[in-house]
C-alpha cells in the first residue's frame, strides 16, 4: 500500500467550546492545530485541512483547505468525503483522517491502521480502544470503543460514500460496517491517546497534560 495522505477534519462546529475554531486554541506555545499537524505529518505523504467557511483564517498553517461539499453540517463523514475527492486528485489510494481537537494520538497511528487493513480489498479501519478509557465515543460489538475520526479511508469508496450521505447517512459506524471495516486497537496504559477537546475543562486537562 502507498503512504496515505492526511486529513485534519475541523470541520465541526465547536458548540460545547461557545463556537468558533478549536484548532485555533492554544494548547501551550503552540495551537491545537500545530501539534495535530506536527504528530501528523511524518506519518503520511501529504496534509490537507477540511474546514468550512473562510479559507484564509487557516493561512498561517500553509495546507490546502476543503470544505465539506454536502451542506448541512452532515458530521465527519462528509469531511472523509472532501479529503477522499482531494486524494483521488493527487492520485493517491487511501487517506488517514485525525481531528483537530485530539493532539497526543499516536505516533505509530498511521502505521497500525495500515497494519490492521492487510489483505482488504478497500482498506477500511478505525482506530478504537479497549473498553473504560472513553465515555462518550461509540461501542463496537467486540466491546471496543471506536474512535470515528480517526481512521484510514479507501478511495475507491467515495462514490458510495457520497451516495450514503446524500441518502442521509451520517453515522461513521453505520458506512464502515456495511463495508466490512475493522477496527485497529491502540493500548490505554498510559492514558486515552485519543483524549480531545470539547471543552474549556478539556482545554485545562490537555494543559496538564503537556
Amino acid at each position: 500500500m502507498q503512504s496515505p495522505l492526511g486529513v485534519i477534519l475541523a470541520g465541526g462546529q465547536a458548540t460545547r467550546m461557545g463556537g468558533g475554531d478549536k484548532g485555533l486554541l492554544p494548547l501551550g506555545d503552540l495551537t491545537l492545530l500545530d501539534r495535530v499537524m506536527t504528530r501528523l505529518s511524518p506519518q503520511v505523504a501529504g496534509m490537507a485541512l477540511n474546514a468550512n467557511g473562510d479559507a484564509g483564517r487557516f493561512d498561517q498553517f500553509g495546507l490546502p483547505v476543503l470544505p465539506d461539499s454536502i451542506d448541512g453540517f452532515p458530521g465527519p463523514l462528509a469531511g472523509v468525503l472532501a479529503g477522499l475527492d482531494w486524494a483521488a486528485e493527487h492520485g493517491a489510494e487511501t487517506i488517514v483522517t485525525v481531528a483537530a481537537d485530539t493532539p497526543f494520538f499516536p505516533t505509530d497511528l498511521v502505521a497500525h491502521l495500515c497494519e490492521t487493513a492487510d489483505g482488504m480489498a478497500h482498506p477500511l479501519v478505525l482506530a478504537a480502544t479497549p473498553r473504560g478509557t472513553e465515555k462518550t465515543k461509540s461501542m463496537s460489538k467486540s466491546g471496543l470503543i471506536r474512535h470515528p475520526t480517526f481512521g484510514l479511508w479507501p478511495v475507491a469508496l467515495r462514490d458510495d460514500l457520497r451516495a450514503a450521505l446524500e441518502d442521509g447517512i451520517s453515522k461513521v459506524v453505520i458506512w464502515t460496517e456495511r463495508h466490512g471495516g475493522r477496527e485497529a486497537v491502540f493500548g490505554t496504559d498510559t492514558g486515552d491517546p485519543f483524549f480531545n477537546v470539547n471543552t474549556p475543562e478539556d482545554l485545562a486537562t490537555a494543559q496538564a497534560m503537556l
